[in-house]
């Protein structure tokens, strides 16, 4: 690995001497490429080898290989001119520097589930893709609960690897077990534990970044500004991150789960209302309860997935005496270990052995479309009836409803740019997936999706109406990154960060401030003045 001075050295002296001059767009580009083999000389890792261009026969396979999302899968998509699939630290820093001085936009790619395709694909015919799927490796300590996990990692392998060393301890992240830790962790990802344990950004420890210099920091050389900002502001608009140091929880040996469906009745109301009462505010911090609302044959279904850290028999007492509207059954609960209830809340079938965590590609791929709310008080029994009846008219989307309260209630909402802490019921996911091609489907679904969601308006946060970063929605605002880059990233900027805005504004000044790092939702620079 280069030391520094000498990247600095370089940096200089590729933007000094290597900036394309050329007005043929073919000459440009393979200018970049040389400046990319030029600046990453180790023999052992040619970058030669993982540069793909679009005459590339595997070029397709490298692009298509992590994207999640068929909406960005259509031969009209715009491609990048080529991918870059780093295995080495000299390679990322090469990208840096000659995208720089060569005026190329890099999009960062992880696991690829960005729901707007943000990481992969740009408006900007000029760009390129930086993969970090091989920056994976997990080196988990159990002596001191923590683990280095790269950037390129899967949450499905770090909670096997996780569990193969321990089985009481796990980490607080998402569900999906495909999705890719670096956009996680970095836009503020949640799951299950949230409420005994926060967020995955709140048990961060430490952090690798490569900066717009190309020099490699951790926390303490990066400096607390900045390590705040990539715990939940976006990592992509400050560098690139290498790995995170997570802290590992405690949770029991056996754990209990629960997935039950009740169906529309004339207490279904009356079901959900109590559900809004007790979820986040009366269930202790160890009690997780997901609602899904969705339709089925023209009916309106509620499905309760449930983790409980904890005995079955001790679940039965708690719902018995908080929440007995749902008339939960002995017979409803299963109990397992952490790491079995992760295959269970991923919904694979019964039986499924917990290395199929090790996979790294989805087992359904669709179009699909999300939007984010925030819960701040019950939605009236009429309210509830209202959106129910609009669900049957809509038929397609639906409504996850993610508790809040517990820990999340105690964590200031300063702690980390994720803002949305006390004062919330829960976090509202609407998700639409679709598999029909074609633009008029597209806008269909799309725009059933939007309806909902407008529906919704009365009975969700206002001035700002927020957002979770982590269900990136172009619909709040999408910044062109030119003059009034600030003004267009203070849109959407607000309703994912409220007042953490300002500051991660600040930090992006100061530790980019010519805003190479950017996309359609990045962190803006402050503008310039005259």
């Amino acid at each position: 690995m280069k030391s520094i001075s000498n990247i600095e050295l370089f940096s200089f002296f590729f933007s000094t001497f290597l900036v394309s001059t050329c007005s043929s767009s073919n000459t440009s580009h393979q200018s970049f490429i040389q400046c990319l083999e030029n600046y990453s000389q180790i023999p052992s890792n040619p970058i030669s080898a993982v540069l793909y261009t679009q005459d590339n026969s595997s070029y397709s396979s490298v692009l298509q290989a992590y994207i999640r999302n068929l909406r960005f899968n259509k031969s009209t998509t715009p491609k990048p001119r080529l991918i870059l699939t780093a295995l080495h630290v000299s390679h990322i820093q090469a990208a840096i520097i000659c995208a720089k001085s060569h005026g190329v936009q890099m999009k960062i790619r992880s696991g690829g589930h960005d729901n707007e395709g943000v990481s992969y694909v740009s408006n900007i015919p000029d760009f390129f893709i930086l993969d970090m799927f091989n920056f994976r490796l997990i080196n988990v300590s159990i002596e001191d609960e923590s683990a280095w996990v790269e950037v390129g990692a899967t949450l499905g392998e770090v909670y096997y690897r996780i569990a193969e060393r321990s089985n009481t301890h796990g980490f607080p992240a998402g569900v999906c077990p495909t999705v890719g830790v670096g956009g996680h962790i970095s836009g503020g990802g949640y799951g299950n534990m949230m409420r005994k344990y926060g967020l995955s950004v709140d048990n961060i420890i430490d952090a690798q970044i490569i900066d717009v210099s190309g020099r490699i920091l951790d926390r303490k050389s990066m400096g607390e500004d900045l390590f705040w900002a990539i715990t939940g502001g976006g990592g992509a608009s400050y560098g690139v991150v290498l790995s995170y140091k997570i802290k590992l929880v405690r949770v029991p040996n056996i754990v209990t789960v629960f997935r039950v469906v009740r169906r529309y009745n004339e207490n279904f109301a009356d079901l959900l209302y109590k559900y809004q009462k007790v979820a986040a505010d009366k269930l202790p911090k160890e009690l997780f309860i997901r609602l899904i609302l969705d339709v089925e044959n023209n009916t309106n279904r509620a499905t309760f997935i449930t983790l409980f850290l904890g005995n079955s028999q001790e679940l039965i007492s708690l719902m018995n005496k908080n929440f007995p509207e749902l008339a939960l059954n002995q017979t409803d609960c299963v109990q397992m270990s952490w790491v079995e209830s992760v295959i269970f809340s991923a919904i694979f079938p019964t039986g499924t052995p917990v290395n199929a965590l090790l996979s790294r590609v989805p087992r359904v791929l669709a179009h699909i479309k999300r939007k984010s709310d925030y819960l701040k008080k019950p939605i009236p029994k009429e309210g509830l009836e209202f959106i129910l009846k609009k669900m049957v008219e809509l038929q397609i989307p639906i409504l996850v409803f993610n508790p809040y309260g517990g820990r999340m209630a105690e964590i200031p909402s300063s702690e980390k740019p994720f803002p949305h802490r006390a004062g919330n019921i829960a976090k509202i996911q609407y998700a639409t997936n679709w598999d029909e091609n074609g633009a008029e489907a597209e806008n269909r679904y799309l725009n059933l999706t939007r309806t909902l969601f407008d529906y919704m308006t009365p009975f969700v946060s206002m001035n700002p109406r927020e957002a979770f970063l982590n269900y990136r929605d172009f619909d709040i605002g999408i910044n062109r990154n030119g003059r009034n880059s600030y003004l267009e990233g203070a849109v959407y900027g607000v309703k994912y960060f409220k007042e953490n805005f300002n500051r991660l504004v600040k930090i992006k000044t100061k530790v980019d401030p010519h805003n190479f790092f950017r996309n359609e939702q990045s962190i803006p620079v402050l503008p310039w003045k005259k």
